[in-house]
């Protein structure tokens, strides 16, 4: 137990220290490639947090265990919302743009929704998987054809060569995905020295694990005054999860999923998703603060804690 603990400390470490360098990058890297800290949190920043999810979900379907790979999907979107978006607005209240409810909240609507189809038949085929891509895609066409620089958010922007910034950005992203990579597989022997079960650990335990990158580069960026990256990259991490992470079952390992995770953890993740899009309706030239990210972190807590019933009803009846 001692090993794996270690290792988790040492992977939380690596995550907080390569976090804060990568924003930094990130947000250079868009500015002097003329793009704005907003499309750079939803592609850049958001492609790269999210790669931790990408890489467990080719483990887990390569391996056999598909119903991981959904688990960690979900877990990990639900994770986003109300931990990594709540403790966030918790540190600092986050600006709301308009754009963001203009242009990018339709599109993750669109994502869950699509995954919502996906999952209803309590099947993933490789037609599902194509359908999420071909989605995908056309979001990124979507989100780089309707983005204009940023001139506002200049004076926010390190002043970093362009050659450098790719460098720390690609150096700090391999940091960062190791450093996730090793807290999952600490905290994973811990959970199972626990005794928690499998899927239990996927929506719990690698979900979170994975979503520690969003959760340190939001903070990092809300601190740093890059609202438009914190909230961009929750919303841009998202669509990823459901478009990039939630098709790798489906084409690696297409068949039956758990029923839980069509008639539990979808519908928690869709709730969170509508409750997401009503606070930046609502405070779409306010903030988002305090308060409704004590809501959303206080809501994770419920959910952790109702997963960890079931879990335990679960062990508890096995024979």
């Amino acid at each position: 137990m001692l090993i794996p603990l270690l290792i988790v400390l040492l992977g939380f470490v690596g995550l907080l220290w390569s976090a804060d360098r990568f924003v930094g990058a990130a947000a250079a890297t868009a500015w002097r490639a003329g793009m704005s800290t907003l499309l750079v949190g939803m592609t850049v920043v958001s492609l790269g947090t999210s790669a931790p999810e990408i890489v467990v979900s080719v483990m887990a379907s390569l391996d056999g265990v598909p119903d991981l790979a959904v688990g960690n999907a979900l877990g990990s979107n639900i994770a986003n919302i109300a931990l990594v978006l709540g403790v966030t607005a918790l540190v600092v209240p986050i600006p709301v743009r308009f754009s963001i409810v203009r242009r990018e909240l339709p599109l993750l609507l669109g994502a869950t929704g699509l995954a919502g189809y996906a999952l209803a038949n309590g099947h993933l085929d490789r037609l599902d998987g194509l359908l999420l891509l071909v989605l995908l895609v056309f979001s990124l066409w979507w989100l780089f054809r309707a983005d204009t620089p940023d001139d506002e958010s200049a004076g926010e922007i390190p002043g970093m060569p362009l050659g450098q910034a790719l460098g720390w950005l690609v150096a700090t992203l391999v940091i960062m995905v190791a450093s996730s990579r090793a807290l999952v597989w600490g905290a994973s022997e811990l959970a199972r020295g626990l005794g928690v079960s499998e899927l239990t650990i996927g929506l719990t335990v690698v979900a979170i694990g994975t979503s520690l990158p969003e959760l340190a580069a939001c903070v990092a960026s809300a601190l740093k005054r890059h609202h438009d990256l914190a909230i961009g990259n929750v919303i841009g991490s998202n669509l990823f999860n459901m478009l990039t992470v939630l098709p790798v079952p489906a084409l690696l390992a297409p068949g039956a999923t758990d029923p839980a995770a069509a008639g539990r953890d979808y519908p928690v993740m869709l709730l969170l998703t509508l409750a997401l899009g009503a606070l930046l309706l609502w405070n779409r030239r306010g903030q988002l603060g305090r308060l409704p990210g004590g809501v959303l972190v206080l809501g994770y807590a419920g959910y952790l804690a109702w997963l960890g019933s079931a879990g335990a009803a679960t062990v508890g009846g096995s024979p």
